[in-house]
């Protein structure tokens, strides 16, 4: 019995352990500039297998509550930032996840981005960027 137990053990912390490695989940954005929480990010497994990620809920705007995305093009064209999908199309590629697209609401530009759990998975480096990695932002979530 004891044996069984000890092997149920072993192979349920590496799957807990991966669980806490993944950006799958409810995250705060910091503001940049301000170190403040600006809004909550929920991401989850879209239909297709990759990554999402939708706006829960704004915290802060300097557009006040409810703000739209003005400077969008498109479908989200002064659509709420409120239940927006702002990430999409992301893959894992090791310990960390690529191969999609982020949207800043602010300016309405999409960009190529990666994420990478760190801390033990309490915090999410979300990386924006235009062609290379290097030339880019990151921007670091905490676990809700």
């Amino acid at each position: 019995m004891r044996t069984l137990l000890l092997g149920l053990l072993l192979f349920v912390l590496p799957v807990a352990a991966l669980a806490q490695a993944s950006p799958v989940g409810t995250w705060t954005t910091i503001d940049d500039a301000t170190g403040k929480p600006k809004s909550v990010i929920d991401v989850y497994e879209a239909a297709d297998g990759k990554l999402a990620g939708r706006v829960t809920q704004v915290l802060h705007s300097t557009r006040g509550p409810n703000p739209l995305c003005e400077k969008c093009r498109g479908e989200r064209k002064n659509q709420p930032i409120e239940g927006m999908v702002i990430l999409w199309g992301m893959q894992r590629s090791g310990d960390e996840w690529k191969g999609g697209q982020i949207l800043d609401p602010a300016s309405g530009k999409v960009y190529s981005a990666t994420l990478r759990p760190v801390a033990g998975g309490k915090q999410l480096e979300v990386r924006g960027f235009m062609g290379f990695s290097l030339l880019g932002r990151t921007q670091v979530w905490v676990r809700k």
